[in-house]
């Protein structure tokens, strides 16, 4: 695959070389696709555990140009991006602006295949899979609004689902009159028993879709999709997941899942440019998959259809590929054991604290780097405020029925030493 992508990407470079006018060479690109362009990070020995290495992560936040006033444990919103990824945002839009009906069109639109190989790569998927667009919500919504149901079709999907999808759904329930099936989920959960039975004890022979949340963003929930996509398909159902927190989080592959449809913001974990997310649709599923908007007849068949989206933004969509470069730096596997870290630091030791209830699982197996907690004494925009005014702290709160409190979302620049301040800010407000 990695062959596959720099014999694709190489052709790409060769079309930009024509129009850079010296802005961006093929030698220069050459060096950036096969040297590894995050130097400091190769002092440290890449077979040994970094997880609790502060050095490290000190030399990670080195490639982040964050606020230094504020500590942003708000990531599960927006996530920033590296230095190097937004370098590359503004290379990529000066080329484009020197010509841009030609640029735009005949160059960097040329190297959305070689993207997609790449994403397929860390997606678990094929190419022709994919189509690249702005967000999860806008894919998700493409497969929703594209689906043929007819009245009485039942949908199985969750009351903690994201709010833009459901909202989705209920429109759908309006004008064709299909059935949906909430579910309302006891949460956090590490019962997978439960998890699974809950979806499927829902499932009848009217079930046409299951919506599956693969990490639910009010309190970092792992559901097991896996697990709910098999239980669905015994049934003849199709599987949407929403995977928004779950990419470039947490390791899977949608291969391993036997899902038909995902959705993916690549502006979250991947810390890709904002507005940045990808449609996936299992290759035998796309012909019967209307698009969201109008696309060519001869088109019918292939993933290409869900990318007519009229005039975007190709510098952003290809700096999505300095965005992979820098995560495949550290790799899935060691930012997910970083931000589980972080994540175990801080609720470890507030669950100590009689007021505080964490509302979010404690295996890895159930849970990331999102975390959600209540604080008896104190409302939400209250709490929220005082974090932020009295000891510079970004979070964010939740209301999503039982689950009321604030979320903490770290990122891989986050410092333990930053975490620690959150710490002793939550204890310190327990003495007022």
């Amino acid at each position: 695959m990695k062959t596959e992508f720099l014999l694709s990407r190489r052709k790409f470079i060769n079309s930009m070389s024509l129009a850079s006018g010296g802005l961006l060479t093929p030698t220069f690109l050459y060096e950036a696709l096969e040297k590894d362009n995050f130097d400091a990070l190769k002092d440290f020995d890449a077979s040994k555990d970094q997880t609790e290495n502060e050095a490290y992560w000190k030399k990670v936040k080195t490639y982040f140009d964050v606020s230094n006033d504020i500590i942003n444990l708000n990531n599960g919103g927006v996530s920033p991006s590296p230095i190097t990824v937004m370098e590359a945002v503004t290379k990529y839009n000066k080329l484009a602006n020197k010509i841009p009906s030609f640029n735009l069109y005949r160059v960097l639109d040329k190297g959305r295949g070689p993207l997609k190989i790449r994403l397929a790569e860390l997606a678990g998927c094929l190419p022709e899979e994919i189509a690249i667009n702005r967000n999860a919500t806008e894919a998700l919504e493409t497969v929703i609004f594209g689906l043929t149901l007819k009245a009485g079709d039942e949908i199985v999907l969750a009351k903690q689902d994201y709010p833009s999808v459901k909202n989705a759904w209920l429109q759908r329930e309006k004008r064709d009159g299909i059935v949906l099936k909430w579910l309302d989920l006891k949460l956090p959960s590490e019962d997978k028993q439960y998890l699974v039975n809950e979806y499927e004890n829902a499932f009848s022979e009217k079930t046409k879709i299951v919506q599956i949340t693969h990490m639910i963003n009010w309190n970092g929930q792992i559901l097991p999709a896996k697990e709910i996509a098999a239980a669905a398909k015994a049934v003849g159902a199709e599987v949407i997941l929403d995977a928004a927190h779950s990419f470039a989080q947490i390791p899977f592959k949608f291969s391993d899942l036997n899902i038909d449809y995902a959705g993916v913001s690549l502006h979250k974990w991947l810390s890709a440019p904002f507005g940045t997310g990808f449609l996936y649709v299992a290759k035998d599923k796309i012909k019967a998959l209307y698009p969201l908007f109008g696309a060519p007849e001869d088109q019918t068949d292939t993933i290409k259809k869900f990318e007519h989206l009229g005039t975007r933004s190709f510098p952003i969509e290809q700096s999505i590929n300095d965005a992979i470069d820098f995560h495949l730096t550290i790799g899935t596997k060691r930012k997910n054991d970083r931000l589980y870290h972080l994540k175990k630091h801080w609720t470890k030791k507030l669950a100590k604290i009689d007021s505080i209830e964490i509302l979010t699982p404690k295996s890895k197996e159930f849970s990331g780097g999102i975390a959600l907690f209540s604080m008896k004494g104190y409302d939400k925009p209250e709490l929220l405020n005082l974090l932020l005014n009295k000891y510079k702290i970004h979070a964010t709160m939740v209301n999503m029925g039982n689950l009321q409190g604030i979320r903490i979302s770290p990122n891989v620049y986050t410092l333990k030493s930053e975490i620690d301040k959150f710490i002793y800010a939550i204890e310190d407000l327990q003495k007022v």
